[in-house]
């Protein structure tokens, strides 16, 4: 993603789920000088970012990032915990709702053998 895609995406970050015209990521992504000289810089760059699915337009020409598929499905990442991090969450006889102490593998074997214990959701998108 170059430095235009990239202004125009952070720029519709704070327009979560909304659809913005084009005149408006015009004036509002590049900065004032940006609109001064070419009016119509992101024309050109929008279309290349519906190609790439980065965003979506709707039929009256406003535009927004695409939406991210539910958390089910399959973007999260499982973690090791490390011995000691797991002793402290055994003494401290606490819930932690994700983990589930009784699980982790102990032994070198177990742990080739065993799925990971903690899993975190992992917000991929493309750069």
């Amino acid at each position: 993603m170059d430095a235009d895609q990239n202004a125009i995406c952070i720029f519709l970050k704070t327009w979560p789920g909304q659809f913005v015209s084009r005149r408006e990521i015009c004036r509002r992504a590049g900065g004032k000088w940006r609109y001064r000289e070419d009016e119509n810089w992101a024309v050109p760059i929008l279309q290349r970012m519906v190609e790439d699915r980065i965003v979506e337009s709707d039929d009256n020409g406003r535009f927004r990032l695409v939406q991210q598929a539910s958390t089910d499905s399959g973007n999260k990442r499982k973690l090791w915990l490390s011995p000691a991090i797991k002793t402290i969450f055994k003494e401290s006889k606490r819930d932690f709702g994700l983990l589930d102490l009784d699980k982790e593998p102990e032994t070198a074997e177990q742990l080739a053998s065993a799925e990971p214990l903690l899993s975190y959701q992992v917000d991929f998108q493309r750069e």
